[in-house]
């Protein structure tokens, strides 16, 4: 993700004014880069594939309090208190907040921001390199934030989510078929279990089906498993049902599903699925170091007798349903501008100090309101 400056005459003439020794000229031009820029930058952290941009934005005046009533995420017949998971501080663990169903729930908002800053001579210089890498390093800051806060909030709503679904109690986390590798039973189960959990509003079959899995995020090492089922066994189970042995010989997938992993190894897409690979994710890195502190004590397959405590050590695959609009981040939107993030020439740097730079902001604040739209594995060690 890169922003780049054309080199244009008209860029060229604005940048070489940053530079100028006219302390009101050079801060026109300030003024007026950053009106130029700041829609740009803000496309930019909008289009980027985060785990921030998996949340449904919602929009309100930046003069306003945002807020979300509740019954028409559940059925309000059946429960009256649910959980809804939320974020007050940016990158902050989420608080798990019991809220009655027939109530309107205010969202906490946070500022999220950034200051950047490069010596003049390289506006006199007509540096466009060193503006465009200044002007990414903005947007890489923002969306950094973003996806530090995004995923400690799913990762708190996974390790304490479960259904009651007809007095049977479904945890949202369920073991690996087998240690060490992902397979397509697994899969298969977290399928499974997110449309299980997932009731219309009246309890019944929604009128629009359930997408079950829109979305897994993935670590690099599961996206190996994938690659690897173009050449490797796929089954778990004997004819009979029972477990696969070790003298198995195993059954691979269709040709049809191997040629196509062997045209995209990158993955894009798995069964419909879209995958995002996350180098946070893996044994022993940031994100599983988090929800091991966070996870519950145990888990289960309901194909296998397997039943494991979450370690550091192992791996998670993080599955959510996005069609429910369940993750819900609510951004500000400036009166004048009409854009989420702010940019503003910064004014503190004096003559002695040869500096041009800006600050930018956004208002935000994420929140998930029915952890029934994530499911995960855990991928035993």
């Amino acid at each position: 993700m890169n922003i780049t400056l054309k080199r244009t005459p008209e860029q060229i003439e604005l940048i070489q004014a940053m530079g100028s020794k006219n302390r009101d000229t050079a801060y026109e031009a300030q003024v007026a880069l950053a009106e130029f820029i700041g829609p740009v930058i803000n496309e930019v952290i909008n289009q980027a594939p985060t785990v921030s941009n998996l949340f449904t934005p919602l929009q309100f005046n930046a003069d306003d309090n945002p807020s979300i009533p509740l019954d028409i995420y559940y059925d309000v017949s059946d429960e009256d208190y649910i959980n809804v998971y939320s974020t007050h501080a940016p990158g902050g663990l989420p608080q798990n907040q019991v809220t009655p169903t027939h109530s309107e729930m205010k969202i906490a908002t946070y500022k999220l921001d950034t200051a950047i800053s490069f010596d003049k001579k390289y506006a006199s210089r007509s540096r466009l390199d060193v503006v465009s890498k200044t002007f990414t390093r903005a947007a890489q800051e923002i969306l950094l934030k973003q996806e530090r806060t995004s995923a400690n909030l799913m990762l708190g709503a996974l390790s304490s989510a479960s259904t009651v679904i007809d007095g049977t109690t479904y945890q949202h986390l369920v073991t690996s078929a087998q240690a060490g590798r992902f397979l397509l039973d697994d899969l298969n189960t977290m399928l499974t279990r997110a449309k299980r959990i997932r009731p219309s509003w009246a309890g019944g079959t929604p009128a629009a089906g359930n997408a079950g899995l829109t979305d897994i995020l993935v670590s690099p090492e599961v996206v190996g498993d994938l690659r690897e089922m173009a050449y490797n066994p796929i089954n778990t189970r004997e004819g009979d049902g029972t477990a696969a042995s070790a003298a198995n010989v195993g059954v691979s997938a269709p040709d049809s599903v191997r040629a196509a992993m062997y045209t995209s190894a990158g993955i894009p897409e798995f069964y419909g699925v879209n995958v995002m690979e996350l180098h946070e994710l893996g044994a022993s890195r940031k994100f599983t170091k988090i929800f091991g502190a966070l996870s519950p004590t145990s888990d289960n397959n309901p194909n296998t007798a397997n039943s494991n405590t979450f370690a550091s050590t192992d791996d998670l695959v993080i599955g959510i349903d996005r069609s429910r609009d369940a993750f819900v981040k609510a951004i500000a939107v400036d009166g004048e501008t009409g854009s989420e993030f702010n940019l503003v020439a910064d004014d503190q740097y004096s003559i002695r100090q040869a500096k041009v730079g800006w600050f930018g902001s956004i208002e935000e604040g994420r929140t998930i309101l029915d952890d029934r739209a994530i499911v995960g594995i855990d991928v035993e060690a």
